[in-house]
C-alpha cells in the first residue's frame, strides 16, 4: 500500500466511525422481517451466506468446536452465532453500540453464552481483558478503521504461539473498485480513495474504507507468519433488483459460464481473505 493511501484517513475521528453503524449496522437490511425475531435471523443468516458463500468455508466454524475464539467487528451477529452453534467459546467485539444491541439480542434468543464488549480495535487491550485465544476472526471490518495497523498491533496481544489469525479485508485490485471507479468517479482515479470509501458499503458514505494489494497487506501483518491470502467474492446482482429480495445477475454475468466468474473471483474478487500466525 503506498502512503498516500495508508493515510487516507487517519483524521477521521472514531465517533464517525461509529455514528455510521450505528446509523445502518451491517446487514441490517437483509430481511424484510420484524428485527429481533427468530424469522429474522434466520433470514438475515440465509441471505449472508446465499450472496457470500466463500464465509463459512473461511471461518471453518466447525473447526474451533470447544476452542476460544475472538471476533473482531461481530456487527449484528451472524458469524458469531455460528462459532457459537459449533460448540466455541466465543468473546465479540463491536464499535457500534447499536449492532451489539442486535448481536446481543440474537444470543438471548438462540440461547448462547457470548461475552460481547463495545470496544475500539485500536485501543482492543483498553477494554478487554487480555488472554490467548484459538482464533482471532474479523472478517471486513479492520480496513474501516481509521489506523489499521493499530488494530492489528492490538489483535496480536491476544495470540500465542498456537492462535490463527483469519481476517478479510478489501482488495484494491477488484472488479468493484473498477466499478466504483468507471460508474460513480467517471475515471476521475485521483479520488479514487474518496470514492471507493463512500461507495464500499450498502449505505453510501462510509467515513473510512481502506483497500489492500497481496503487497499491502504482508506490509500490514509484517509481524505475522501469513499462511494464506485468497481472494474471493463478486457481487453479480442487479442492485434494483436485490434491495428487493430478488436474485437477477447483471446481464454480463448472466450469460458467463461459471468456470469463467469463478476464474474472475479469484484474481479480481473484493474480499482479500487472510490467514496467519504469530
Amino acid at each position: 500500500m503506498s502512503n498516500n493511501i495508508s493515510q487516507a484517513f487517519t483524521d477521521v475521528d472514531i465517533e464517525k466511525v461509529q455514528s455510521y453503524w450505528d446509523s445502518r449496522p451491517c446487514n441490517i437490511r437483509h430481511s424484510p422481517k420484524e428485527i429481533g425475531t427468530k424469522e429474522y435471523f434466520d433470514e438475515v443468516e440465509a441471505r449472508k451466506y446465499f450472496v457470500e458463500p466463500h464465509i463459512p468455508v473461511f471461518a471453518e466454524f466447525e473447526k474451533w468446536k470447544g476452542k476460544k475464539v475472538l471476533e473482531i467487528g461481530c456487527g449484528i451477529g451472524t458469524d458469531t452465532i455460528n462459532f457459537a452453534r459449533a460448540g466455541a467459546q466465543v468473546t465479540a467485539v463491536d464499535l457500534s453500540e447499536k449492532s451489539l444491541e442486535i448481536a446481543q439480542k440474537r444470543a438471548r434468543l438462540f440461547g448462547y453464552d457470548i461475552k460481547f464488549y463495545q470496544a475500539n480495535a485500536e485501543e482492543l487491550s483498553r477494554w478487554l481483558p487480555l488472554e490467548e485465544y484459538d482464533l482471532i476472526y474479523s472478517f471486513g471490518v479492520i480496513h474501516h478503521t481509521p489506523h489499521p495497523e493499530q488494530a492489528i498491533s492490538e489483535i496480536r496481544k491476544y495470540m500465542g504461539p498456537n492462535s490463527v489469525f483469519k481476517m478479510m479485508v478489501y482488495h484494491r485490485y477488484s472488479w468493484k473498485v473498477l466499478w466504483i471507479l468507471l460508474v460513480y468517479g467517471k475515471g476521475q482515479f485521483w479520488k479514487l480513495d474518496e470514492l471507493i470509501a463512500r461507495y464500499s458499503e450498502a449505505q453510501t458514505g462510509c467515513p473510512v474504507t481502506y483497500t489492500y494489494t497481496k503487497e499491502s497487506v504482508k506490509e500490514l501483518l509484517k509481524h505475522f507468519k501469513i499462511i494464506k491470502v485468497q481472494v474471493e467474492h463478486i457481487f453479480p446482482y442487479r442492485i434494483s433488483d436485490y434491495i428487493n429480495y430478488n436474485y437477477v445477475k447483471a446481464w454480463y454475468f448472466r450469460w458467463m459460464p461459471d468456470s469463467v466468474f469463478k476464474w474472475l473471483e479469484r484474481r479480481f474478487g473484493w474480499h482479500m481473505c487472510v490467514e496467519a500466525t504469530v
